[in-house]
């Protein structure tokens, strides 16, 4: 008797069960349920584990378990689109929970940072705080410096801070540096001293390492074999930084790229600082970088004006691939690391969001946003979240070319950061605001900024949050016919 298991029947011929396998992967989910109805044969094959593995890693879906770790992985590819079609919805909606992360009293917002959920903020105290939104656990510690002449709240201000997955910094006025390890306590691991303020701050979002750029100096700090913090390279510059970032995977050797006036200098730690683009009188207005390119906003000036562009270099030829855009506005912000292949989004001076295509050079789409000029963007393969000047956060859908739902406050948005399931979301003040001491904080607080977290994953928010949650449909006189639901802990400030 002829094994269904070991010979397969193709059309005319019979193949090995592991053949067979071999070519039902080159199909998609749709290919496999029509497979599956052909023959009880085909369908022992196209329910094989491999293959519904193989799609659920394609997918994104659990990127971190092996094949062993369930039992049926067609139901749990099942599971996982369901999960993402409800949190799509959920986006689209507005359907989920907004709290305010606490502020600290009598002190204002200077900087704010976030990774994977984990935010950090700075304030004119001299604190600086973490909080987990992924717990929702709000009573969010502070990171104690090593100030002992200062009485606590009253360290000078916090410039910069920067998060990732095992490290918190924090730059200082007076140019100070503390690196914090998140798993071994709030005191920090390390401390820096530059001579003078420290004019921009970058941190490795895969490895601990550090960089900062203080007067004309670029400094690359990271901890040797022992562990013990270190300079991994030093550069000396021409003019004061104004961006600066370190290019991720670039293995034992740091990398970063940063930005002043006019120039935009490749740093490589086993190398002397090279000046990767300049055009005199042409500054540049922002900055992001991926692992192999850099995308710069320029603002034209001179007797031949070329109109704002958005140029993209290639870090390892070291050349221009695109140049993007032809705005009147300055470009205020671009955001390469996290947009989908072959597209990135930019935001500018003008109001206008945009899509730029690499495969064209052209704008896919643009959209006008914000009154007063678009402040932070971020895209995935469906939506585009924007922050403007007069302190609006937009969601929208970009293939239907539509706005789902907007939110306001006072101050500018200097910080958003979204995945799947969750959006943090600050707003930070104006620098005349923060340096403002005669502010009376108590009759004020709305000076104060504010930092938002959203989480849009419902099933998880009713398993893990204690915070009181009340589910109301939104005032229609608002625009906005979306069921919403809030979860504003009590401001103990």
């Amino acid at each position: 008797i002829r094994n269904e298991m070991d010979d397969v029947p193709f059309f005319d011929i019979q193949l090995p069960y592991e053949l067979a396998i071999n070519i039902f992967q080159y199909l998609d989910r749709k290919d496999l349920g029509r497979c599956a109805q052909v023959s009880k044969t085909w369908k022992v094959i196209a329910e094989d584990e491999v293959l519904w593995y193989r799609l659920c890693r394609q997918e994104g879906h659990l990127p971190e378990s092996s094949i062993s770790d369930y039992s049926c992985w067609k139901l749990i590819f099942q599971e996982c689109r369901a999960k993402e079609h409800m949190l799509r919805t959920n986006w689209k909606n507005r359907k989920g929970a907004v709290s305010e992360l606490e502020h600290v009293p009598d002190a204002v917002l200077c900087d704010v940072h976030s990774h994977d959920g984990v935010v950090i903020a700075g304030y004119t105290s001299g604190d600086v705080r973490v909080w987990d939104t992924r717990t929702w656990d709000y009573t969010a510690p502070f990171l104690d410096s090593e100030y002992e002449e200062d009485e606590p709240g009253m360290q000078p201000y916090v410039s910069f801070v920067r998060i990732n997955s095992s490290l918190a910094v924090a730059a200082y006025e007076d140019g100070f540096l503390n690196i914090w390890d998140l798993r071994t306590g709030k005191y920090p691991i390390h401390r820096f001293e530059h001579d003078a303020r420290i004019q921009a701050l970058a941190l490795s979002q895969e490895d601990a390492t550090v960089a900062t750029a203080s007067a004309f100096d670029v400094v690359m700090l990271r901890p040797n074999d022992e562990g013990y913090w270190q300079i991994a390279a030093e550069f000396e510059v021409q003019k004061l930084v104004d961006y600066l970032e370190i290019v991720p995977d670039t293995g034992r050797y740091p990398v970063a790229v940063a930005t002043a006036g006019d120039l935009v200098y490749l740093l490589k730690a086993e190398d002397s600082a090279r000046t990767l683009h300049y055009v005199y009188g042409q500054p540049v207005t922002c900055l992001d970088v991926s692992a192999n390119q850099a995308a710069f906003g320029v603002k034209s000036l001179g007797w031949v004006y070329e109109g704002n562009k958005i140029l993209v270099y290639s870090l390892e030829a070291e050349r221009c691939l695109s140049k993007l855009g032809n705005a009147l506005g300055d470009f205020t912000c671009v955001n390469l690391r996290d947009s989908p292949p072959n597209l990135m989004v930019s935001g500018n001076m003008d109001r206008r969001v945009r899509i730029h295509d690499f495969r064209t050079d052209k704008i896919a789409l643009s959209l006008s946003a914000h009154q007063l000029g678009v402040s932070a963007v971020q895209m995935d393969d469906w939506k585009i979240v924007s922050g403007g000047e007069e302190g609006l956060v937009s969601v929208w859908d970009y293939r239907m070319n539509q706005k789902l739902w907007e939110v306001h406050s006072r101050h500018p948005v200097r910080h958003l950061s979204f995945n799947s399931h969750s959006l943090i979301t600050a707003n930070v003040p104006y620098e005349r605001v923060v340096r403002n001491t005669d502010l009376d904080f108590t009759a004020h607080r709305r000076h104060r900024g504010l930092i938002h977290a959203y989480e849009f994953a419902v099933d998880r928010l009713a398993l893990q949050s204690t915070l009181p949650v009340c589910r109301s449909s939104a005032d229609p006189t608002a625009g906005h016919g979306y069921a919403l639901a809030l979860a504003f802990p009590q401001d103990r400030s």
